[in-house]
């Protein structure tokens, strides 16, 4: 008996590893032709980090306008709403599909904007908000260079 509870202990124990390592680590990838990782993803769930992306690309510009104007409200406004708020409208099924280093640079990057307007508040410092927003665009500079989108055709999975 003591024998059959340790092979069930290790078929579970290698069943959770295995669903660990698809949904946390590797993602729903393939590769592209154009060398860069493919993210499989339906329609909709492309459509929501995009336009999580284009939230990223809107934030940048009014950051940009507000150091330009030494307006730090502004500037703390505008990076707030990439912050780590942002993130808790994804759904739990998509963050599954995404690869643990897309992940990670994701939950940098909304770190990243938090720790900016924190800083336009209380520092005040336009150099150091740009110091900042460049280290915020080197990671979607380094995110777009490693991955793409795409939505798999009906029954290719």
């Amino acid at each position: 008996m003591c024998r059959v509870c340790w092979i069930v202990v290790v078929i579970l124990v290698l069943l959770t590893a295995a669903v660990t390592y698809k949904f946390v680590i590797q993602g729903q990838v393939t590769g592209s032709a154009d060398g860069r990782t493919a993210i499989l993803l339906e329609g909709n769930e492309r459509d929501l980090v995009l336009s999580e992306m284009r939230v990223f690309l809107e934030s940048v510009q009014q950051i940009t306008s507000g150091i330009s104007k030494d307006d730090m409200t502004r500037v703390a406004n505008a990076a707030r709403q990439s912050g780590s708020n942002a993130q808790m409208a994804v759904p739990g099924s998509l963050v599954g599909k995404l690869p643990l280093a897309f992940k990670k640079l994701g939950f940098d990057t909304h770190a990243r904007f938090d720790e900016l307007a924190l800083d336009a508040e209380q520092l005040g410092d336009r150099d150091h908000a740009l110091t900042q927003l460049n280290a915020i665009l080197m990671n979607c500079v380094a995110c777009h260079a490693a991955y793409r989108f795409e939505v798999p055709a009906h029954g290719s999975r």
